[in-house]
């Protein structure tokens, strides 16, 4: 992972699974802007445990995902 990719987060409590943009990559989690979802445009520091994958750049292109 790195800045630039864009991961699946895993649900958590009442917030679906979502993409995510990362910015910055940490020793135990990760910064950067919720893409979809509830959380969407929101800043954010998910632990590197809530990544579900990083997703294919093809697949951002296409704005699907096999999750959502």
């Amino acid at each position: 992972m790195e800045p630039g990719d864009i991961v699946l987060i895993r649900a958590f409590d009442d917030v679906p699974e979502h993409w995510f943009r990362i910015d910055d990559v940490y020793d135990d989690c990760i910064a950067g802007v919720a893409l979809t979802g509830p959380l969407q445009g929101e800043y954010g520091e998910p632990e590197l445990s809530m990544i579900v994958r990083v997703l294919d750049p093809a697949e951002v292109a296409l704005g699907t995902s096999e999750s959502q």
